[in-house]
């Protein structure tokens, strides 16, 4: 599993839609919202290959944002995973 939130400029610039789209590519299921405090959170379910790719890719994100920082988010998420990958807000 990874959940994480992306840090930095992330909202505003097609973050969450570009994460949609990269997940459901490598066969993952799960969700990516925006938090109140400007940052992406993603919740993300699948093979360990895979989720590392999905991480490596949130390190940069789609053109216009800027990731600062990738923190691990500890404790389960309060909303279950989606199937095929969504975006919640």
């Amino acid at each position: 599993m990874l959940h994480v939130a992306v840090r930095g400029r992330v909202q505003g610039v097609g973050f969450r839609w570009f994460v949609r789209e990269r997940a459901r590519g490598l066969g993952l299921t799960g969700w990516v919202c925006n938090r109140d405090d400007g940052s992406v959170e993603v919740l993300a379910l699948g093979d360990e290959a895979s989720l590392g790719q999905l991480r490596s890719l949130l390190g940069t994100g789609p053109s216009g944002a800027r990731v600062s920082v990738v923190d691990d988010l500890q404790g389960e998420p309060a909303t279950e995973p989606m199937n095929p990958f969504g975006v919640l807000r």
